[in-house]
């Protein structure tokens, strides 16, 4: 049996996508450009990467002369909240609070990211007022 497939992002997705998110409509090949600059993918790998993308949802595409052009059909701030819920789900039972603690934990936080966070929660409104 074939392993469930998942609408996250894998890091080769991820990196396509960001070019997509940045650059917008691109063939294969300002793709393949596009993230040369870090570790190189051929344009096969490429291309099977933009059509899993395509299968996902995460990229439409359209003909133009022999070139297909991929546009993304997913904003990035879309792609991240729906990231950070499936770690939600998966890694902390859909717990905010665990999620929280979890990253508070970190002896990388900073006293501005602390700072932040606190001016951030006084500002959400109560649970009641939603």
């Amino acid at each position: 049996m074939p392993p469930k497939r998942s609408n996250t992002l894998t890091e080769a997705e991820l990196r396509l996508m960001k070019v997509l998110w940045e650059r917008g409509e691109s063939a294969v090949s300002d793709l393949v450009a596009g993230v040369s600059d870090t570790t190189p993918l051929a344009y096969t790998s490429v291309l099977t990467t933009i059509r899993i993308l395509e299968r996902k949802g995460y990229v439409s595409h359209r003909q133009e002369g022999r070139a297909f052009l991929y546009s993304p059909c997913v904003a990035e701030h879309e792609a991240g909240q729906s990231e950070v819920r499936q770690l939600l789900q998966r890694f902390f039972g859909n717990s905010r609070e665990r999620l929280l603690l979890s990253l508070l934990g970190d002896d990388e936080v900073s006293p501005d990211e602390l700072q932040r966070l606190r001016e951030t929660i006084a500002r959400t409104p109560e649970e009641e007022n939603r």
